[in-house]
């Protein structure tokens, strides 16, 4: 199994947190580098499942242009 490449950045977060994943890896026996991946993995899929996709919204948007008064009395 290759290794994917790892790359260092740096970056600030509060002390609260920084001890609570310190805590969690901890517990469970990890590295904090690990928990670090998992959570923005989990930030990115997350994101990804969010956000309506360009062609669902552009299809809503043409039908709200043309049916915005049909829409309105619908709604009263």
């Amino acid at each position: 199994m290759a290794t994917k490449a790892r790359e260092k950045f740096a970056t600030q977060v509060s002390s609260e947190i920084l001890a609570a994943v310190r805590d969690l890896a901890q517990v469970e026996g990890r590295q904090l580098q690990a928990l670090v991946d998992e959570a923005l993995a989990d930030l990115i899929e997350k994101r990804k499942q969010g956000r309506p996709r360009t062609h669902v919204m552009s299809a809503y948007q043409a039908s709200h242009d043309k049916y915005a008064p049909l829409y309105r009395k619908l709604a009263e």
